[in-house]
């Protein structure tokens, strides 16, 4: 069973950065697709960055240019790195991955087998 500990979370004020990581327990190049995801109030979680086991990244509109997905295979780390931040980016963000082998690489929660806990993000003036 691997593990995932997200990171980096806090407050910002609008226009801020922060940068999220996200640890596995085992080496992250065991790992397919990893993506990060956050969950808003009750809504559903959703996609915001994604990386496959080649390097090849995907982003939804909100996220395009402001976000940054990479591996840090030396540090065996996850990294979201948020630039811009605004209000309605505020919620709780997730670490997941994916163990298959040249399996794809897309932005479902149901794709992933593994998540971490979560770690908070308010963007707040």
């Amino acid at each position: 069973q691997e593990y995932l500990a997200e990171s980096g979370g806090g407050s910002v004020q609008p226009g801020g950065s922060l940068r999220l990581s996200c640890k596995p327990s085992g080496l992250i190049s065991r790992f397919g697709c990893m993506a990060w995801f956050r969950q808003v109030g009750g809504k559903e979680r959703e996609g915001v960055a994604r990386i496959d086991e080649d390097g090849i990244t995907g982003y939804p509109a909100f996220a395009q240019g402001r976000f940054t997905i990479f591996k840090d295979i030396a540090e065996n780390t996850l990294t979201l790195q948020m630039n811009s931040l605004k209000s309605e980016d505020t919620g709780v963000y997730y670490c997941a991955a994916d163990m298959r082998p040249r399996g794809g690489c897309f932005l479902f929660t149901n794709f992933f087998d593994f998540w971490g806990q979560g770690t908070q993000v308010t963007v707040s003036s």
